[in-house]
């Protein structure tokens, strides 16, 4: 984003404001930008901000349908980085409104368009969101292999076993169910196997874990 930009300079001291705990000033400011918006994407940067001041759902979910629109309507490479973050607060007012079907459309979108990030912090905590919000819609888990993988993580969590959780957590929660993310979990959990560290307890649910994903797997390799 252009810093020269007016919008984006409000939009900067609001963000400013709200590090400082001045939550209505950071509301002035983004409304101020807002109507000083003079095209699509002033217009879109400034409702995505507007969104986060919100005091109901309904209006939250209408400022961030209105910015996703707005980038529609820019359609552009400089709206392109904008869309997982968009889907996701979408997503997210819909959820918070019950409507969990919508809300799993709009993750979905969202997912398809992390890859556009560049990779960093902020990447990986949407991604970290996204696929939150994909298990909690219904859209990722709930089969025999997942509820293993699971039972697996509370065991390496009740152990306080970091170096296991480590390599396990970051496969398992950030994970969006593509084909990918599953072949990366399989692969932490033979890592696992291999270094035959577990024991007991720990290893039977290692060993349950990889036999349920081999199982799931199974047709689709027959085939």
């Amino acid at each position: 984003m252009n810093p020269d930009n007016p919008v984006v300079r409000l939009c900067a001291d609001g963000m400013r404001a709200e590090s400082e705990g001045r939550d209505a000033d950071a509301r002035a400011l983004f409304l101020e930008a807002w109507e000083a918006a003079e095209d699509d994407y002033d217009a879109c940067v400034a409702a995505h901000y507007v969104a986060r001041h919100q005091e109901s759902p309904e209006d939250t979910l209408h400022w961030n349908e209105e910015c996703l629109a707005r980038a529609d309507a820019v359609g552009d490479d400089r709206v392109r980085p904008f869309y997982a973050s968009l889907h996701a607060t979408v997503a997210r007012a819909h959820l918070d409104l019950g409507r969990p079907e919508p809300a799993r459309a709009h993750f979905e979108s969202a997912a398809t368009h992390l890859a556009g990030l560049p990779d960093g912090p902020y990447a990986r905590w949407l991604g970290l969101c996204v696929a939150r919000g994909l298990r909690t819609t219904g859209a990722l888990g709930g089969g025999p292999a997942d509820a293993s993988v699971r039972a697996l993580l509370r065991l390496l969590c009740a152990s306080a076993d970091l170096d296991a959780l480590a390599l396990l957590l970051p496969a398992c929660r950030g994970g969006l169910g593509t084909l990918e993310d599953e072949e990366r979990i399989t692969e932490v959990l033979r890592m696992l196997r291999a270094e035959r560290r577990l024991s007991g307890v720990e290893a039977a649910a290692l060993d349950r874990a990889l036999a349920d994903r081999s199982a799931t797997t199974a047709p689709d390799a027959a085939r």
